[in-house]
């Protein structure tokens, strides 16, 4: 049985509500390039919300930053309300922030289950680490709850993962985050290659994501995927944020001029 619906975060003095993940006025810089220039973003408790750009927009500069690989030279990152300092992927890890890139991080040679437990196999803790027997039962039982609760269909949790097909990795890679408590869940280009079925999949599989009241920040060239399934959007150009929409009241057209600059080049031409 899936989770319900979270409601989002509030204040509890004002009952304003308060998302999930925030970044204001971040700026990166490397030596003397400016990756970002000041930039603000959030994204909300069971929300979509997809970053655009083209390529040296800063998408990745600033995915880095919410998953802890970067620090920013500038800026406040706040989580839930709360200013927090995130110096690693350690950090981010801990807040609860989990990002799922196109290399996926999975070990073909490894089952579905052996994935998503890497690095953290149950067993009885009063025995030392390297001693410690493998309880297989109680880890297949949860991996099969949570990927029953995101309808995510595999031939078998025993099979190992360089048999399944592209949406179906990713399928692990992202349960993997959801397994362990992830709260922000961060896609990049998660269609990248796949055919249309395992695209349906996979972009079915962020809709149970919003669904449970994780926060999606969903990376990706693909506007039809991104009008498929985010609730709003965030394009970046040159480092800087140009414009927020909310993907139910924007056309295609606009959110490809904003990517591409396209209103400035009609302004500089009237």
């Amino acid at each position: 049985m899936s989770s319900p619906i979270i409601d989002p975060l509030t204040d509890q003095r004002d009952g304003a509500r308060i998302s999930r993940l925030a970044l204001r006025g971040i700026r990166k810089r490397f030596g003397a390039v400016v990756a970002l220039h000041g930039v603000d973003f959030h994204v909300d408790a069971g929300e979509v919300v997809a970053l655009l750009g083209d390529n040296g927009a800063g998408k990745s500069t600033l995915t880095k930053i919410m998953s802890g690989v970067y620090r920013s030279d500038e800026g406040e990152f706040v989580f839930e309300g709360v200013p927090r300092d995130v110096t690693s992927p350690e950090d981010a890890s801990a807040l609860g922030i989990s990002a799922v890139y196109q290399d996926l991080a999975l070990c073909e040679n490894l089952d579905v289950v052996e994935n998503l437990f890497l690095g953290r196999e149950l067993g009885p803790r009063n025995v030392p680490a390297p001693f410690r027997p493998i309880d297989r039962y109680t880890m297949e039982a949860r991996a099969a709850e949570v990927l029953s609760g995101l309808a995510v269909r595999l031939p078998s949790l025993r099979r190992p993962v360089s048999m399944l097909s592209g949406g179906q990795r990713q399928a692990v890679a992202v349960s993997r985050a959801v397994l362990w408590g992830s709260k922000v869940v961060l896609l990049d280009e998660p269609t990248a290659a796949l055919g249309v079925e395992q695209t349906a999949m996979v972009l079915n599989l962020v809709r149970q994501l919003r669904d449970r009241g994780l926060a999606v920040v969903l990376i990706s060239h693909n506007l039809s995927d991104v009008f498929r399934v985010a609730d709003r959007i965030t394009v970046l150009r040159l480092g800087r944020c140009v414009a927020n929409f909310n993907t139910s009241d924007v056309k295609r057209n606009d959110v490809v001029a904003a990517i591409t600059g396209g209103n400035e080049l009609e302004e500089i031409g009237s």
